[in-house]
């Protein structure tokens, strides 16, 4: 058995530690609208970003009223903001994997383009007493299409990028992680994740 030749790990919330429950809210809520689930999630995917809600520089309020001004629409916003966390279903596996990581002395972290919601999220699920620290976008006024937040996240937890891996769904992200020196996965599916990590720390999945 190979030895781990990562010593840091670091998740993306959406779309890794969990299903990536704004894209599957927007589509949701296009289909009872029926309106064309892609443009609908463009156009909140826009919404949440060029609002600064993404960065802390606004709140959901600014973002909704984008999000409606663009979109056309007009609704109910608190029950779309619960339709749309209730789809960010934690994946144990993902957790169980974290803690196996952390038993072995090494250091597990979520870092994350998120809101507020990511705070409320934990807050029913939990999920960061399995991780070392959850870096929000929100809290920190940056995102990954910016370096210095991945190079904020290395800092704070004293890590080499040389021994990092990064996880993400968005292959823009990996690109980034992997130009700052990091190994990067584009997650797609667990198995074809795992099969990836497996290579860079035999044994965890065992």
């Amino acid at each position: 058995m190979g030895e781990c030749r990562i010593r840091w790990l670091l998740l993306d919330y959406g779309g890794v530690v969990a299903e990536e429950g704004f894209a599957l809210g927007l589509r949701a809520l296009a289909r009872e609208l029926e309106r064309d689930e892609a443009h609908l999630w463009r156009e909140g995917l826009r919404a949440v970003w060029d609002s600064g809600y993404v960065t802390g520089r606004a709140g959901e309020a600014d973002f909704w009223r984008l999000f409606k001004e663009r979109s056309g629409l007009d609704g109910d916003e608190a029950r779309w903001r619960e339709d749309i966390l209730s789809r960010f279903v934690v994946r144990p596996r993902m957790l169980e994997l974290a803690d196996r990581f952390r038993a072995q002395g090494r250091t597990a972290a979520v870092l994350s383009d998120q809101t507020d919601w990511l705070e409320r999220l934990d807050a029913a699920q939990g999920f960061s007493r399995h991780f070392d620290a959850v870096f929000n976008s929100w809290r920190h006024g940056m995102t990954k299409q910016e370096p210095a937040y991945f190079l904020l996240a290395l800092e704070r937890l004293g890590a080499e990028p040389g021994r990092t891996l990064f996880v993400d769904d968005n292959p823009g992200n990996v690109e980034r992680a992997r130009a700052l020196g990091m190994g990067a996965i584009l997650y797609v599916d667990q198995p074809g994740f795992e099969r990836e990590l497996a290579a860079y720390c035999p044994g965890l999945l065992d």
